[in-house]
């Protein structure tokens, strides 16, 4: 029984596990966007949100946005745009959207907890 690098294209192969390794290797990067994410939907919750934390929100989702979507991680770069226009200069968030951002970012980071090593993955978006 062949395992699935076996059977797979040479070329998703190598792409597979250059990809395994940029993850490997930005996956503290990532998680440390989603912190500060968190971070600012606890600012919200508690009405004690800064411009500046915002804007770090704003900068994190953004950021997470193109990263995931390397990754095919396409629901976390939904996820994260829609972070991003909460955090936008133009609409800053208020209290009441607060429980929905720290939904929003716990889905992130089990969906990042989440992510395995593989062609598989990649092709199912998961």
């Amino acid at each position: 029984m062949k395992s699935p690098n076996q059977s797979a294209d040479p070329i998703d192969v190598r792409i597979s596990e250059a990809l395994d390794k940029m993850w490997a290797s930005h996956r503290s990067q990532i998680l440390e966007r989603v912190a500060v994410l968190e971070a600012a939907a606890s600012a919200v919750i508690a009405k004690d949100l800064t411009a500046s934390e915002c804007a770090s929100a704003h900068a994190a989702a953004h950021k997470l946005a193109g990263t995931l979507g390397m990754f095919n991680l396409e629901r976390g770069t939904d996820l994260a745009r829609d972070l991003e226009l909460a955090y936008s200069p133009e609409s800053a968030p208020d209290a009441a959207s607060g429980p929905h951002l720290a939904s929003l970012a716990a889905k992130l980071r089990t969906m990042i907890g989440r992510r395995q090593a593989g062609i598989e993955n990649r092709k199912s978006g998961s």
